[in-house]
């Protein structure tokens, strides 16, 4: 089934802004900054196979109990040894998720020079549906 003309235009839109934006969400998202930690992987390594001492000992102890000890201790080990680097000086992750309490819609200079990718898709979706009086 084709898609109609507004239909068409709209995704034509979406695409635009997809590429647009997609060398921000690169920059932000996709990069890993920094050096691997050997200490956490080293950490982590051991803890791993600390745990898979304990759980050969609680299968060889028939206790279940000391079975999944084992197995936490394996699931931290690999947390640690996949952990990403910690990025010194940065913002807090907590300070980016404070809920806004304005009821008006957020402008490009609404106390920051640069505003968030939802943000941006808000405002055009808000103008897009301002704009279409048909329904």
């Amino acid at each position: 089934m084709p898609l109609s003309e507004q239909e068409q235009r709209l995704l034509d839109e979406m695409e635009r802004s997809l590429y647009s934006n997609d060398s921000d969400f690169v920059a932000t998202v996709g990069t890993r900054q920094g050096r691997p930690n050997y200490t956490m992987v080293v950490v982590g390594v051991l803890g791993g196979l600390l745990g898979i001492a304990v759980i050969v000992a609680g299968v060889i102890f028939r206790q279940p109990v000391v079975g999944v000890l084992g197995f936490v201790l394996v699931v931290a080990g690999a947390l640690f040894a996949i952990a990403p680097p910690r990025r010194k000086g940065g913002p807090a992750p907590t300070a980016s998720k404070a809920p806004r309490s304005t009821g008006s819609r957020p402008g490009p200079s609404a106390g920051s020079s640069r505003t968030s990718m939802m943000d941006r898709l808000n405002e055009r979706w808000d103008r897009r549906n301002d704009g279409d009086e048909r329904r």
